[in-house]
C-alpha cells in the first residue's frame, strides 16, 4: 500500500513541475511570434509516463489558438530539452499541446443560465 502512495506522490510532483516549468517558458522565454497570450491550465501524464498532454488556454479567436498551438508544437523539442536540464532527470515525456476551451465553455454556459433566469423572472411577473 505505501508503494502506491509513493508512486502517486512522485507522479503529482512531476506533473506540477512540468506545469510550472512549461508555464514559465511560455510566459517569457519563447520568442516565436505565432505564440499568443496563453497559459497552462493542466498537464495530464500518460500512465507509463512516456507522454504528456499540456492543456493551454489562449486569449483570442480561433486563428490565434491555432497559430499558438503550431508555435508550441514547433518549440516542443526545445521545451523538452530545457525542462530536462532544469529538472535534472534523464527522461522527459513526449509533449503534446492541446487547446483548452473549458473556460470559454463555462463562460458561455453561465451566460445562457443568466439569460434563462432573466426570462423566468420576466415570465413570473
Amino acid at each position: 500500500m505505501p508503494e502506491q502512495r509513493a508512486k502517486a506522490h512522485h507522479r503529482n510532483r512531476v506533473i506540477g513541475t512540468l506545469r510550472d516549468e512549461i508555464a514559465i517558458m511560455i510566459e517569457g522565454e519563447l520568442s516565436d511570434p505565432r505564440i499568443g497570450l496563453c497559459h497552462v491550465t493542466e498537464v495530464v501524464l500518460a500512465p507509463g509516463g512516456k507522454s504528456a498532454r499540456v492543456f493551454i488556454s489562449v486569449e483570442g479567436d480561433e486563428d490565434t489558438e491555432l497559430s499558438t498551438r503550431e508555435g508550441l508544437m514547433a518549440a516542443r523539442t526545445y521545451i523538452r530539452s530545457e525542462v530536462r536540464d532544469r529538472m535534472g532527470v534523464r527522461q522527459i515525456p513526449e509533449l503534446t499541446f492541446v487547446i483548452d476551451r473549458s473556460e470559454k465553455l463555462t463562460a458561455r454556459v453561465d451566460e445562457l443560465l443568466t439569460r434563462t433566469r432573466k426570462r423566468e423572472r420576466k415570465a413570473g411577473q
